[in-house]
């Protein structure tokens, strides 16, 4: 429509290969170029240790945060408790 975004068209851009950057040399003798390869990116490899290691981590965290939760909820359960005994106390007087 109207207000329709548009994109460029992607292209491939025409990069020499290896054989057309090869040249026949300017002097009458024979060069032997050495073929040069992009030096290739060494990708971080993860051994078996970090991840136990960070498996081991979220599970100890895991029951931290469990232990957390009961503590909370006998909390709870304990003021609910004292909350109605002191209530009760009140009402006989």
């Amino acid at each position: 429509m109207f207000l329709r975004p548009q994109l460029p068209d992607t292209h491939t851009p025409n990069l020499p290969t290896t054989a057309q950057q090869m040249h026949a040399p300017t002097c009458g003798c024979q060069h032997s170029a050495p073929l040069t390869t992009p030096p290739q990116r060494a990708f971080p490899s993860v051994g078996s240790g970090a991840v136990t290691a960070v498996v081991v981590g979220g599970v100890v965290l895991v029951a931290l945060l469990a232990a957390v939760v009961v503590t909370a909820v006998s909390v709870a359960v304990a003021a609910v408790v004292l909350r109605s005994l002191l209530g009760a106390q009140h009402r006989r007087r």
